[in-house]
């Protein structure tokens, strides 16, 4: 193939990702209330001169209402089915972060930060015997959530530790003065905090800050001072 033939293949191509992300765009926009209707569109970075459309920090303040609309320490317990008195052998932690993954939509914001269309929040409960963990997940595009409770006991679990995925996404890395998305293909790196027990896996959400890392290093020396006694 000669190289008019492989520019032609490239636009091609290209054409086709624009049209099959505006086709989805389309589609999960149905049925939708107007708050999850701005979240896909900024999602999807289908803003511009011509159309207002939401800032970073006004999507990351539609999530924090979200977040912070339910206690969720006290769901967790709820759920657990213990009392806060109980689950006292190391002071609670707590995980809240963006949540990447194949099924998310995702998009770089101005600021270099990354945005997801799920957030996820973990509680993490430690009693004298065993560790609780509590995790919700919402979706800023949909009504959908999970929600999931797990317990371990200390000499079931192998390792505390953090991992960094990275994923290819198709995704908007600028938009022209119509509103129309610029696509480009990019790599998403998150951070996960994960408890490895007897063959099972659990991930979470953090982010990469100094609380984070303080409270892995406290898991640890707490799983440590268990596994010698």
């Amino acid at each position: 193939m000669g190289l008019g033939g492989m520019i032609a293949g490239a636009a091609a191509a290209k054409a086709a990702d624009i049209a099959a992300r505006k086709a989805e765009l389309n589609n999960l926009l149905k049925g939708r209330t107007d708050e999850q209707k701005a979240a896909i569109r900024y999602l999807y970075g289908e803003a511009g001169c011509l159309k207002k459309g939401l800032t970073d920090e006004e999507y990351d303040a539609m999530v924090m209402a979200k977040a912070k609309a339910i206690d969720f320490k006290q769901k967790a317990l709820d759920k657990i089915g213990l009392d806060e008195s109980q689950v006292n052998e190391v002071a609670p932690i707590h995980f809240e972060a963006y949540w990447f993954d194949e099924k998310t939509i995702d998009v770089p914001g101005k600021d270099g930060l990354w945005r997801s269309s799920a957030y996820m929040i973990t509680w993490v409960f430690f009693s004298s015997t065993q560790v609780y963990a509590y995790q919700y997940t919402f979706n800023m595009a949909n009504d959908t959530k999970n929600e999931k409770t797990e317990e371990y006991f200390y000499k079931d679990i192998t390792n505390f530790s953090t991992t960094t995925e990275t994923a290819e996404k198709l995704v908007p890395i600028k938009k022209n003065c119509k509103g129309e998305a610029v696509l480009g293909r990019t790599n998403v790196e998150s951070n996960r905090f994960m408890i490895s027990a007897m063959g099972d896996k659990f991930y979470c959400a953090t982010k990469n800050n100094d609380y984070t890392e303080k409270a892995i290093q406290g898991m640890k020396a707490k799983l440590r001072e268990k596994k010698e006694q």
